[in-house]
């Protein structure tokens, strides 16, 4: 069944020039870079909205300009997930041993990884930014990072819902 596509007056309104909304109806399947790109320029835009009220909004953040907001979203997702990648991959080490005390030792090694990671991504802020960017306490990293992480689960959670929706998987 076609799908109607809205009118600009007496003109169909098209997403793409030469695209109709019936071409919609069809699923694509992206490329692993799509999806990479994809995520990486949502989560970075997240983290400059999330970075934006978090200065606007804390005491505990002090950063220049909107240009260097934007640079310490960028810097933040890629230690983030440099982070995260260097946990799950230490995680799965000792998971995929026998017995409950490498079980025990994945878990604190994962742990330690990503507590000390953000002294870390402090650190690595200031190298870089200088005194650009002032993010004054340990805490307030913490709670700007777990902010930045629950959004960016948040928001592929809702993607995928979206698509489940679309697919009629509801």
């Amino acid at each position: 069944m076609p799908v109607d596509s809205p009118m600009v007056g007496d003109q169909p309104l098209d997403l793409v020039p030469g695209e109709t909304h019936d071409d919609l109806a069809e699923p694509v399947a992206a490329s692993r870079s799509q999806r990479l790109f994809l995520s990486w320029m949502t989560s970075i835009l997240l983290n400059i909205v999330i970075l934006g009220l978090f200065v606007e909004y804390s005491d505990s953040f002090i950063i220049d300009s909107f240009t260097i907001v934007i640079f310490t979203a960028f810097v933040l997702k890629a230690l983030l997930s440099i982070t995260l990648a260097v946990e799950h991959q230490v995680r799965n080490f000792f998971w995929r041993r026998e017995g409950l005390a490498f079980r025990a030792a994945g878990i604190l090694a994962a742990w330690a990884i990503l507590f000390g990671s953000k002294f870390v991504i402090l650190e690595a802020v200031n190298f870089i930014f200088r005194e650009h960017v002032e993010i004054e306490g340990f805490i307030a990293l913490i709670v700007l990072v777990i902010t930045m992480i629950v959004v960016e689960w948040t928001a592929e959670a809702i993607y995928k819902r979206l698509a489940a929706i679309r697919l009629g998987n509801s």
